[in-house]
């Protein structure tokens, strides 16, 4: 990779870098410990809910197969807990990236 391309490439990635901090950060304000730890919360009651449904679930099948409709429920929990898991990924990425301020105390 030439020289030019190297640098064509470092200029984008600083163009993306401020973009995303610029807008993100005037979107969210400064976010504060507290902040954080209620969306892990969030994050850990909806992972504990889905699993609870599940050992619900083999309990109440037994030997017999899930129905449709608790199968349905079962995959609802998931998507909503897979969905929170990837939020709070892009949260712990645009805090590493410095895209949003986080209070130090």
């Amino acid at each position: 990779m030439s020289i030019d391309n190297n640098r064509l490439l470092l200029k984008i990635d600083t163009t993306i870098r401020e973009l995303n901090r610029n807008v993100i950060n005037a979107t969210i304000p400064e976010l504060t410990i507290a902040d954080i730890v209620q969306v892990m919360d969030l994050v850990a009651r909806t992972r504990a809910r889905y699993l609870k449904e599940l050992f619900d679930l083999a309990e109440v099948a037994g030997s017999d197969m899930p129905s449709p409709e608790q199968i349905r429920q079962l995959s609802a929990l998931r998507e909503t807990y897979e969905e929170l898991v990837q939020g709070a990924q892009a949260l712990e990425t645009a805090i590493q990236r410095g895209y949003v301020d986080v209070e130090s105390s």
